[in-house]
């Protein structure tokens, strides 16, 4: 397949290391395109499921993709989340055309764009709560397992597949408010700090909408995440666009034997990491 020329591609919430991602679809997208500027909004690699010493080879290719895009010429922007927490710590840190930071501004044709994560919203991930955020954590990944084994089942009698996280969302009265009250603090900040566009991800739910309220008016965006939705986010032609994997539209990626499945405690060692990036690149 021929890559597509993109300007930007913003990906979040992938959570490499997790049982829930979707990492060979997401080889199959990255191998598409070619972007002049990948922005990763968070949440890319899990650290909160290190422990688990699950890192396949996909995960890995994962990263391949992003070295070679690299090594391509594509600089890449990472902005951490609360998953991938460990590495705020060596916030705006450059590598080569590697980037890392908590927050990214960007203005295009004198508009201005605003990126970040969005856990500073979430108090379920400070202090004693982030337990119990941790716990629900692997509460979900069990819960994307067993969608997985029904999907399974449902593809085999030529029925749709079902998304058990999206309908408990989407019924549950408080998780619902909390992803209205998400939106809303981030849109009112980013039209109070007067920038015309706001990216955010954390809360994997896939928006594109224009809000005015008295203040002035924004455009908010979510990229969504690659456990449910398997949403990104491309600017081309100076327009925005929300987009979502569609699996026919793709060839299916062989993963190189070479992407060997490794120990994540020692991918994500921040020595070990530098020299990854060095041997990929």
């Amino acid at each position: 397949m021929e890559k597509r020329n993109i300007e930007i591609v913003v990906l979040s919430d992938i959570h490499l290391g997790t049982y829930g991602c979707h990492a060979t679809e997401l080889v199959a997208y990255l191998k598409s395109v070619s972007p002049k500027l990948l922005i990763l909004n968070g949440d890319i690699i899990d650290g909160w499921a290190f422990s688990k010493k699950y890192f396949p080879n996909s995960h890995m290719a994962v990263l391949s993709e992003f070295f070679k895009m690299m090594k391509n010429g594509t600089d890449v922007i990472y902005i951490t989340g609360n998953h991938d927490e460990f590495l705020r710590k060596y916030t705006d840190l450059t590598m080569g055309n590697l980037f890392l930071t908590d927050k990214y501004l960007l203005e295009i044709n004198g508009k201005k764009h605003w990126f970040f994560h969005g856990d500073i919203f979430d108090h379920t991930t400070k202090g004693g709560a982030k337990i119990i955020a941790k716990i629900g954590g692997i509460g979900y990944d069990w819960l994307i397992l067993v969608n997985r084994a029904i999907n399974f089942l449902l593809e085999s009698i030529g029925k749709k597949k079902v998304s058990l996280s999206k309908k408990i969302k989407n019924s549950v009265k408080n998780a619902v408010k909390f992803i209205a009250d998400f939106e809303e603090k981030a849109i009112e900040l980013a039209i109070e700090n007067h920038y015309e566009y706001v990216f955010c991800g954390h809360i994997h739910q896939p928006a594109d909408k224009i809000v005015t309220n008295e203040k002035g008016t924004v455009n908010y965006l979510n990229s969504g995440d690659w456990i449910e939705n398997l949403s990104y986010i491309e600017f081309n032609n100076n327009e925005w666009k929300l987009l979502y994997f569609d699996e026919t539209q793709y060839e299916k990626p062989e993963i190189e034997s070479n992407d060997i499945s490794v120990n994540v405690e020692e991918l994500i060692h921040p020595q070990i990491f530098a020299a990854f990036v060095g041997a990929k690149v």
